[in-house]
C-alpha cells in the first residue's frame, strides 16, 4: 500500500509540474501567437481588437504581408540582417574560441588578468560607450556591413570567452600533448583536435550571439543607419507622419523576421543545455 501511496503522488506530482510548465509555454507562446493573428488584421482591428480571433469584417488576407514588405524594402533587409548575423557569428566563434584556448592554457598572470577583462566586459552597459563608439567607428570607418563585424566581435567576445574557458577546462589537456607528440604545431592541434571537440559550446555560442545579432536594432541604428538596413531597422520606417504606425502591416513584417530565427532555434535549442552543462564540468 504505501509502494502505490507513493506511486501515485510522484504521478500527481508529475502532473501538477506538466501543467504548471504548460501554463508557463503558453504564456511565453501567446506574444508571438498574438503578432501571427494580427498580421491578417486590418488596422484599424489590429488597435480595437488585439486580442480577438480574425473574422470576416477584421481579416485582411496576405495585403499586409505584401504592402508591408514592399513597405520595408524586407528582403534587403533581410540580405543585410543574415549577411551580418552569419558572419559576425562565425568571427565571434573562431576568435573567441582561439582565445579562450590559449587564455585557459596559459599560466601567466598576464593570461588570468586577461580573462578577467574579458570578463569585466560582459557587465559594462553599452549605453556607456554607444557615443564613444559610434565617433570612433566613423573615424576608422567601420560604418558600413563589413566593419560592423568587428563591432560585434568586440561585444560578442566577452560573454563568448567565459563560455568557451568553462568548456575548455572540462577537455583532457594529455588529447593536445597527443597531437603535439605526433608532430602538431600548436595551430594545428587546436583546429585539428581542440576545434572539432569544441562543437557543443560552439554552437551554445553561435545560437546566443545569432538570436542577439539578428534581433538587435541599436548597433545597426546607430552604425550604419538606414543606408545598410537591418531588418529591426527596416521596421521602424513603417512609421508614418505624427507617429501613425500601420499595426498590420508592422506584425506582418514581425512574423516574416521571427520565422528565421525561430527555425534556427528549434533545430539547435538542445545543444544550449549541452553545452552550459559540459563547460560547467571543472571550474
Amino acid at each position: 500500500m504505501n509502494t502505490r501511496n507513493r506511486t501515485s503522488q510522484v504521478n500527481g506530482g508529475h502532473i501538477i509540474i506538466s501543467i504548471i510548465l504548460c501554463a508557463v509555454a503558453v504564456l511565453f507562446l501567446l506574444p508571438i501567437i498574438l503578432v501571427v493573428l494580427n498580421s491578417f488584421k486590418f488596422k484599424l482591428a489590429v488597435i480595437n481588437t488585439p486580442f480577438a480571433l480574425p473574422d470576416t469584417a477584421s481579416f485582411a488576407g496576405l495585403s499586409n504581408y505584401t504592402n508591408g514588405l514592399a513597405a520595408t524594402g524586407f528582403f534587403k533587409a533581410a540580405g543585410f540582417s543574415f549577411f551580418i548575423t552569419a558572419f559576425s557569428v562565425a568571427i565571434i566563434a573562431l576568435f573567441s574560441s582561439m582565445t579562450a584556448w590559449f587564455i585557459t592554457r596559459s599560466r601567466s598572470l598576464f593570461c588570468k588578468a586577461l580573462y578577467f577583462v574579458f570578463a569585466f566586459a560582459m557587465i559594462v552597459p553599452f549605453q556607456m560607450v554607444m557615443f564613444p563608439l559610434t565617433h570612433v567607428a566613423n573615424v576608422l570607418h567601420l560604418d558600413n556591413p563589413i566593419g560592423i563585424l568587428f563591432i560585434y566581435l568586440g561585444f560578442g567576445a566577452g560573454a563568448s570567452i567565459f563560455l568557451y574557458s568553462g568548456f575548455i577546462k572540462s577537455v583532457p589537456i594529455a588529447v593536445e600533448e597527443a597531437a603535439v607528440i605526433d608532430g602538431c604545431t600548436p595551430i594545428r592541434a587546436f583546429f585539428s583536435v581542440v576545434l572539432p571537440m569544441l562543437t557543443p559550446i560552439s554552437i551554445t555560442v553561435a545560437i546566443l550571439n545569432t538570436m542577439w545579432i539578428w534581433n538587435d536594432y541599436l548597433l545597426p541604428s546607430l552604425i550604419i543607419g538606414s543606408e545598410y538596413r537591418t531588418i529591426p531597422v527596416a521596421v521602424q520606417y513603417l512609421r508614418g507622419g505624427h507617429g501613425s504606425i500601420d499595426m498590420g502591416y508592422m506584425m506582418a513584417v514581425i512574423t516574416m523576421a521571427l520565422i528565421p530565427i525561430i527555425i534556427f532555434y528549434f533545430f539547435c535549442q538542445k545543444y544550449i543545455i549541452k553545452g552550459v552543462t559540459a563547460g560547467s564540468v571543472k571550474g
